[in-house]
């Protein structure tokens, strides 16, 4: 373990009940360390997966990393006060590499399990801050961990169902409807270009039928 002075107390006794999967935009895992690990940096996250899937743990998850800064997913503002912080070792324009996903995927399960975290909680950054930030981004899979019960895809839903309620109710917080679909799109279509399309409706419906954000969660 290399542990980062970059913590505090989860705030009014929350417990973590989000996961929030980050890129460090940074040249090698090693200098990502450095800096999560900077005091004068005032950033961190509980987990550091390096490209070739050695998984550190830098903060306790008891305690409150600071990776995940302004932004909300459902009800919840204070993200750091809910979530794991996990950082994949990323320059942000490159694919993730098969050990490094294969470690992500033993670690989301083994915080899920400590956690009772369900995989309609295991978001991206860009998910709880859109416009603000874009990672893991476009070249991560997240259908891969959708297959594994890691995180969750959709499937078709209702095309004519307005956009902006249905992302709004599996869990993207207040934007302006182009920054929702841009962050929407990044997740889910990173392919897709123009205007809203009715896929984009059907997929979004399918989310917030099946995954309703704050159900059977506290809220404070």
């Amino acid at each position: 373990m290399h542990p980062s002075p970059n913590h505090g107390e989860r705030r009014g006794g929350a417990r973590p009940d989000l996961i929030v999967i980050h890129y460090t935009a940074m040249a090698t895992a090693a200098e990502a360390r450095v800096r999560l690990c900077d005091p004068s940096a005032e950033v961190s996250a509980h987990w550091l997966i390096a490209e070739d899937g050695t998984a550190e743990a830098l903060v306790p998850e008891e305690a409150r990393a600071w990776h995940a800064g302004a932004g909300a997913w459902g009800s919840v503002t204070d993200v750091n006060s809910r979530s794991v912080g996990i950082e994949l070792a990323n320059t942000g324009d490159a694919p993730f590499p098969e050990r490094q996903m294969a470690a992500l995927e033993r670690l989301l399960s083994d915080v899920m399990a400590r956690h009772g975290i369900p995989q309609e909680r295991v978001i991206a950054h860009s998910d709880m801050a859109p416009g603000r930030k874009r990672d893991p981004g476009p070249r991560f899979d997240w259908r891969r961990l959708a297959l594994s019960g890691l995180s969750v895809w959709p499937g078709q839903g209702d095309p004519e169902a307005p956009l902006v309620p249905s992302l709004r109710s599996f869990g993207y917080p207040e934007a302006p409807p182009e920054t929702l679909l841009a962050a929407f799109r990044l997740r889910f279509r990173p392919w897709a270009r123009g205007p809203e399309a009715p896929e984009d409706r059907a997929l979004a419906h399918d989310l917030a039928r099946r995954f309703p954000v704050d159900v059977g969660v506290t809220t404070s």
